[in-house]
């Protein structure tokens, strides 16, 4: 009679089990294989039009830059290949590393023809699983700017964002759970579902950068009366308000400035910004941003520094979320000033 209550209590006990496992798996994003749990990540894009090669030792994921939906939009066309190998044979020496094709880009089109199209969206996801087993890679990064908005000068309907959610869908049942899945995500969080497509993600890209022109900041981490048109914290709001769990969040970091284009180019590279002369450098603590002014007092330069890439990594940490990641490794000084302070800021 005991032996048999116990077997009920432990049937009782099962069945109970697995209603709670059910029930987390509803509430809980689900995650691949290809990311541990409460690792951080500190991405590169790195180009395919660069001639430097990326130190695996201060990252933990390159995404290369770029890839395209081919002309029949079917499948991937790729940038510079003979460069792609290269840049994977970094991982003979460095396991740790993640290495992932970035499709698409600002101005690369033909993503709302293929997805809207089941037929071409389903070959396409296929042709990145080719991909990633025929170069050894990691995962597929999709770089859509941006579903239903052609101001790229790219094709766009209105059921973009849709279609956007099927695509993702498609290409983690190709690729499978044990690689990776990301995407580039504008700052402002529009465009995307992300409340449907979380439990087929990994992370998402948060490109906080770009929100403004001088005499604007471009990439403030919080509001002042210098910040453009979205700041990295209210970015991240978004991204969340939309329904991308925290913790697969990734915050952008510029490795470039944003200029006049009267006193200063339009885009600049650090190593190239750190040579301009006649111009004084100023903080603006809340924003948590430097820029540089000219002999008027003008905001002629917007940029990113190791002081302000620390309280960016800072806030991070503090929001929880995954990691950082930044455009592009070249824009960097050779002895990598910026690219140290993110990983020493992310990877403690």
């Amino acid at each position: 009679m005991k032996s048999n209550y116990v077997i009920s209590s432990f049937k009782l006990l099962g069945s109970y089990a697995i209603a709670v496992l059910f029930l987390l798996l509803m509430i809980h994003p689900q995650r691949s294989y290809a990311l541990r749990k409460n690792e951080k990540v500190v991405i590169a894009y790195v180009t395919s039009w660069s001639n430097v090669m990326p130190d695996p030792t201060y990252i933990t994921h390159i995404n290369y830059a770029f890839g395209h939906v081919n002309d029949s939009f079917d499948g991937v066309r790729i940038d510079n290949e003979s460069r792609l190998k290269n840049i994977i044979d970094l991982k003979k020496n460095h396991p740790h590393l993640k290495i992932l094709l970035s499709i698409g880009g600002w101005g690369s089109g033909r993503f709302s023809e293929m997805a809207a199209d089941v037929t071409n969206r389903v070959k396409f996801a296929q042709d990145c699983a080719r991909v990633v087993k025929q170069f050894k890679l990691d995962g597929i990064d999709i770089d859509w700017e941006y579903p239903t908005n052609s101001s790229a000068g790219i094709s766009a309907t209105e059921s973009d964002t849709q279609n956007f959610t099927l695509l993702m869908r498609d290409i983690r049942k190709a690729i499978g759970k044990k690689k990776l899945l990301t995407l580039a995500s504008v700052s402002s969080g529009q465009y995307i579902a992300f409340d449907r497509i979380k439990n087929d993600v990994d992370f998402v890209n948060i490109m906080t950068y770009d929100s403004g022109n001088p005499p604007y900041h471009h990439a403030s981490l919080h509001r002042s009366s210098l910040s453009g048109r979205t700041t990295c914290a209210e970015a991240v709001k978004a991204h969340i308000a939309a329904g991308m769990p925290v913790e697969k969040l990734v915050l952008g970091i510029p490795f470039y400035g944003r200029g006049n284009k009267t006193d200063i180019k339009g885009f600049i590279d650090y190593k190239d910004l750190l040579n301009l002369q006649g111009f004084e450098q100023k903080w603006d603590d809340e924003a948590k941003a430097h820029y540089l002014v000219n002999e008027k007092g003008e905001l002629v330069l917007t940029f990113e520094t190791p002081e302000s890439i620390a309280l960016k990594c800072d806030y991070v940490h503090e929001q929880g979320l995954l990691g950082a990641m930044y455009w592009e490794y070249a824009g960097d000084t050779e002895g990598g000033v910026l690219r140290d302070a993110v990983y020493k800021g992310i990877i403690r």
